[in-house]
């Protein structure tokens, strides 16, 4: 290798730090040639909080989820532009183009995922509102909602070195979206690739100063400083992990603490899967890539495989067939299909939990040592390892993991023994399964889910499409129970409220209302004089009402209605078949949805104006039957407002209102109440 070694610094303080400490040097996992270094920082870790507690964090409070996500946004389009540098980086790991694919762009995804769930799923606030409000009195005059609100600390990643910019990315975009700074610390061994993605985003200047740092080193201190506002995630070995989480401080401030584990996850072949079937060849594919990408060294690949017994040389031929196909070396090279291991240690640690797998299974397949391209014989290539269980009591493959491209064939003889194979793993991140049983999977889902943070079921229908057992995806949580750390992170909007505290709030339901942005029945309203139809966005405010005048139903709008709808359910058509005692209506009843097309054709201001489009239906809810001769009106109110970002195509600016549609008899009494919502052009 003929560049030179990239000098990994700190960032930290809003300045990049050399270090003064002892210097670590770390190779290319291809030749063992120096690729970097960095020197062990010697700043206090309390200043380091401190600094993106009292920078940032007040900042990032007042943002909004929007404003977040529209800087999360920013970041991914600026590092996608520069996605070529990552993946030339990140060869010296070890990894072939795919396998960086899915840590460089799949971090990456990361970012663009939770910067459209901003704008989706968040409210345009920068607290969340958690649910639906909750009547606590009679008169309706005091009223309960749940929110949530940024923590006042900081979030302390701590990664693994298999994945070292989607594992920073993924804990970085949650906690920001929360209102919340990080510190990021990397595992050394692949570091200088979180320091290439660290330097262009604080190059950007994209986000508040003191937002993200970045540490590397050890510090004797870190745990000690921190305070129950803190959130500290670990991604790594459970011995470890364990370690950190019973620090006398963690357990004595209640912090936070989200450990994502290795674990030993498993695939199954279902009893009913025939030989020759599509299924069969899925489910090879499947192993093969799990025990081969990034060479093994995922925290979600394939550890146990189970099979029935009567298809174990079946399954284990073709596996051997496929592997013998594998050509291993040098990832820069387009022919390789696997690369290296990230470094020597880690060869080495594979190799002494290999030679324990031994002790109560065969090797079924090792590859040959013969490694494609130059200088190779210096880096930290390991041939893929195919064992199977002999001793099927013994507990080594079930409580052994081998970090590297190593995985065990179990045989199983019938349900009851897979299941139990199943649940010696401890607790898994993920565990898969193809069958076209539903009736099996079903008994899976009852014997297994127990046991993971989630579950594969794969077909010929899905797996075309699949992203397959080790993706964990943005929308869906990522975690696993005992083993594999017992915490969760991703899943969609879950994942941020990992950063924010959730507390109840009480009062009456214009305060409450005031709090979460949205319009509470029995709120304060403001009678409008102008139509709100009539007015932009911009101008329609929170609690603005209108009410309609007044309609008398008739038998013939309820004949005209069935006539036009085609709807002549017996309630609204036959008085001979309502009215006995028990039944639901006292006399024939109007249509529900004719009331609610009513009810817009007494709100609706029929000339053009700033509305633009009927949106959709939220809820809606008939409280009492309508029968001839009531008389219904409308009281319309602004409930929320939702600002969509305008597109390169879209010729005018919009948002979205919803509207608390309420109708109501001569009586007062509601009738039908709901949410529209409308399109409505707004001011830029």
């Amino acid at each position: 290798m003929s560049t030179t070694p990239i000098a990994m610094k700190s960032y930290l303080r809003g300045e990049w730090h050399q270090g003064a400490g002892a210097s670590t040097e770390l190779l290319s996992a291809i030749d063992g040639q120096p690729i970097a270094n960095f020197k062990e920082q010697t700043i206090s870790f309390d200043e380091i909080l401190n600094y993106g507690k009292s920078k940032a964090g007040p900042i990032l409070r007042k943002m909004t989820f929007r404003e977040r996500g529209a800087a999360l946004k920013k970041i991914a389009l600026l590092l996608m532009e520069h996605k070529e540098e990552f993946y030339k980086l990140s060869y010296f790991t070890g990894a072939t183009r795919i396998d960086s694919w899915i840590d460089i762009e799949g971090g990456i995804g990361t970012l663009f995922a939770y910067a459209s769930k901003s704008k989706r799923e968040f409210p345009d606030l920068p607290h969340y509102v958690d649910g639906k409000v909750e009547p606590l009195s009679k008169g309706g005059t005091f009223v309960g909602h749940h929110v949530c609100v940024p923590l006042e600390g900081v979030g302390l990643h701590i990664n693994a070195f298999n994945f070292p910019i989607w594992g920073m990315l993924e804990k970085f975009a949650v906690t920001f979206l929360a209102g919340v700074p990080s510190v990021v610390k990397p595992a050394s061994v692949s570091g200088f690739l979180a320091h290439a993605v660290v330097d262009k985003i604080i190059k950007s200047q994209i986000l508040p100063e003191g937002s993200l740092q970045l540490f590397f080193g050890r510090s004797k201190t870190m745990f000690d400083s921190l305070t129950y506002q803190d959130v500290v995630t670990f991604t790594g070995s459970a011995e470890t992990g364990n370690q950190l989480r019973l620090r006398p401080n963690i357990v004595n401030n209640s912090i936070r603490f989200n450990l994502e584990a290795d674990s030993l996850n498993c695939s199954i072949l279902g009893p009913d899967i025939q030989d020759g079937s599509e299924e069969i060849d899925i489910f090879i594919k499947e192993v093969v890539r799990e025990m081969t990408a990034k060479a093994g060294q995922k925290c979600t690949a394939i550890r146990r495989i189970f099979v029935p017994a009567s298809k174990i040389n079946l399954v284990a031929d073709k596996l051997k067939a496929r592997l013998e196909k594998l050509v291993i070396g040098d990832p820069r090279l387009e022919q390789v299909k696997m690369g290296a291991l990230a470094s020597v240690g880690q060869k080495a640690d594979v190799q002494s939990k290999i030679n324990i797998l031994k002790q109560s299974c065969e090797i079924f397949y090792q590859g040959k040592e013969q490694f494609l391209g130059d200088n190779t014989n210096k880096g930290s290539f390991l041939t893929p390892h195919l064992l199977l269980a002999k001793n099927l009591s013994d507990l080594a493959p079930h409580t052994i993991e081998a970090f590297g491209p190593v995985s065990t064939l179990i045989p199983y003889q019938n349900q009851n023994d897979l299941f139990q194979f199943v649940r010696l793993g401890g607790g898994s991140l993920v565990g898969s399964v193809v069958t076209c049983d539903s009736h099996f999977a079903m008994d899976l889902l009852y014997a297994a889910g127990p046991h993971h943070g989630r579950l594969l079921f794969l077909d010929r229908t899905s797996a075309k499409e699949s992203t397959g057992h080790g993706s964990p995806m943005p929308q869906l949580v990522h975690g696993g129970p005992g083993r594999a750390g017992g915490g969760e992170e991703l899943g969609g909007v879950r994942g941020v409220l990992h950063y924010m505290q959730r507390l109840a709030i009480q009062g009456s339901p214009t305060m409450v209302g005031n709090l979460t942005g949205q319009f509470i029945k029995g709120g304060h309203i403001i009678e409008s004089e102008i139509h709100p139809f009539k007015k932009k966005f911009n101008e329609l405010t929170i609690g603005q009402t209108i009410t309609t005048h007044k309609r008398t139903i008739t038998e013939s709008d309820i004949v005209q209605f069935g006539n036009l709808s085609w709807d002549h359910f017996y309630a609204h058509t036959d008085d001979t078949s309502v009215g006995a005692p028990g039944d639901l209506f006292e006399k024939r009843v109007a249509h529900g949805y004719f009331i609610l097309a009513a009810a817009a054709g007494l709100f609706v201001e029929p000339k053009k104006g700033p509305v633009l489009a009927n949106y959709g239906l939220d809820e809606f809810r008939f409280i009492k039957p309508v029968y001839v001769g009531t008389t219904i009106a409308v009281r319309l109110t602004v409930k929320e407002k939702l600002v969509q970002e305008k597109r390169p195509d879209d010729h005018k600016a919009k948002g979205v209102v919803k509207w608390l549609v309420d109708v109501f008899d001569q009586t007062g009494e509601t009738v039908a109440i709901g949410t529209i919502l409308t399109l409505v052009e707004r001011s830029e």
